[in-house]
């Protein structure tokens, strides 16, 4: 469930927001369910299309992006059109 103040954005803005350079605090139990949820968003959106829920922080606040995963590294979830969420700004991904 979304935090009331979360700002539900269109994947295409996501190339125009800034992202700070310090990490979201996250317990390493938090951090290493993102790293399986990124494995099985890029799964599913490879193989079926399908998206996912990313929630995270740029320097504005608490945003969202329902979008498909295309690949990641250990810096940054690459979106469609080779946009990219650092992912020490992931605050979690959820599926529908």
């Amino acid at each position: 469930m979304l935090h009331p103040n979360t700002t539900i954005i269109p994947k295409e803005l996501v190339a125009s927001l800034r992202f700070p350079k310090s990490p979201v605090m996250l317990s390493e139990e938090e951090r290493r369910d993102i790293q399986q949820r990124m494995l099985e968003a890029t799964r599913l959106g490879n193989a079926e299309h399908g998206k996912c829920r990313i929630v995270f922080m740029d320097d504005e606040g608490l945003k969202a992006v329902e979008t498909t995963i295309w690949t990641f590294d250990p810096e940054n979830i690459v979106l469609k059109y080779g946009m990219t969420i650092p992912v020490s700004r992931v605050l979690r991904i959820e599926f529908p």
